[in-house]
């Protein structure tokens, strides 16, 4: 499929890039607009942990101290917990947002930050809670802790951020066990592609068109996570060639589908059933194909023209003068026949998604 890719696109060139400054200016805008509207810190939940994933990356690429003492204030209001029940006999992971949803990796994506933080001031009470429930839950014998495809980009990472800070060999043993049950009941071999959950998996559920459905921010979580898992995971890994093949396959079937505009539709495979764009899902593809060329998993020739378009629609339709980040699709699990996403929707996740895009292509540019 990715050689299908270069058919009628040529490789561009340097003077094809945006200009690394005014990437990093349009950093500063969209993250300074956010704050300064949502100067009140939420829960440690997968929306707002999301989203202070894109803006710790802004701190690691641009060393903004107010970036970073922003994700600090809503670690310490948060407890450097997610969910906060202290006992275990009632800790669940199946959905839920209520506090004994311990085990649950909405709750959990919170630990990448902390991790995060940790690692630039050292804590031990910054990690301690990520590692009680992490290595409480390495104890069980469940492995269905991951059984929808966000699950991936909210606790994969956690994995690999916990080894490195401890070593400790368990997390990336659990890391593939976990990462396999998710693979065995949401993974479509044939379109190097996810499921958003068993719920959607074909012929069970089909797109209005009678298609394969798989919801665009579900394959980004996904994407994302890929990249997130590689930059971390030991070279030496005994798994670490199997992540990297089903992160080519599902970047080149990424690629395939974006529209000529820069996006990518809400069902990938059927644009009519939720047609116009979304930048959720645009901005994790971004992010992960981004990350890919960088580190040379991912061919420059056959990527660049795709995150360059991506980029274009990210920066002149997504992006409001204002330093909103629009059109993108609220919290749910699928695309929705009718639903309105335009200017005007916005998310803290989806400015997270466009955060950790900018940050890679000022990396691409300068590398």
């Amino acid at each position: 499929m990715a050689a299908a890719l270069t058919l009628g696109l040529t490789s561009c060139t340097q003077s094809n890039l945006p200009d690394a400054e005014v990437v990093k200016e349009t950093i500063q805008r969209v993250n300074n607009h956010w704050q300064t509207t949502h100067p009140k810190h939420g829960r440690a939940f997968w929306d707002n942990a999301a989203y202070h994933t894109g803006n710790m990356e802004v701190y690691f690429l641009t060393g903004d101290t107010t970036a970073l003492n922003f994700s600090k204030a809503w670690a310490e209001h948060n407890e450097w917990k997610g969910a906060k029940s202290d006992n275990r006999d009632e800790w669940r992971y199946s959905y839920g947002e209520s506090n004994e949803y311990v085990l649950f990796g909405d709750y959990q994506i919170c630990f990448q930050v902390y991790a995060d933080l940790y690692t630039i001031e050292p804590d031990s009470q910054k990690i301690a809670r990520a590692r009680e429930v992490m290595e409480y839950q390495m104890s069980t014998d469940k492995n269905d802790y991951w059984w929808w495809a966000d699950g991936l980009y909210m606790v994969m990472p956690v994995m690999t951020k916990l080894y490195k800070l401890t070593g400790n060999p368990l997390y990336l043993e659990k890391l593939h066990e976990y990462w396999s049950y998710a693979n065995s009941i949401m993974y479509d071999e044939e379109e190097g592609l996810y499921f958003r959950d068993g719920k959607y998996v074909y012929p069970k559920h089909k797109s209005v068109n009678g298609k394969k459905d798989f919801w665009a921010r579900g394959d980004g979580w996904v994407l994302a996570a890929f990249a997130k898992v590689l930059k971390d995971l030991p070279e030496e890994d005994a798994h670490r060639d199997e992540y990297i093949s089903y992160y080519r396959k599902q970047a080149a079937a990424v690629a395939a589908c974006q529209q000529p505009e820069g996006y990518w539709t809400r069902s990938l495979l059927d644009p009519e059933h939720a047609p116009g764009p979304e930048t959720s899902g645009t901005a994790f593809f971004t992010y992960g194909l981004l990350w890919g060329m960088n580190n040379g998993y991912l061919e420059k020739s056959v990527y660049e023209p795709v995150v360059l378009k991506a980029w274009e629609y990210l920066t002149t339709v997504a992006l409001q003068p204002d330093g909103r980040v629009g059109y993108v699709q609220p919290i749910g699990e699928k695309a929705i026949p009718g639903q309105v996403v335009d200017a005007n929707s916005t998310s803290n996740f989806g400015v997270g998604a466009f955060l950790l895009a900018a940050c890679e292509m000022v990396r691409y540019i300068e590398q």
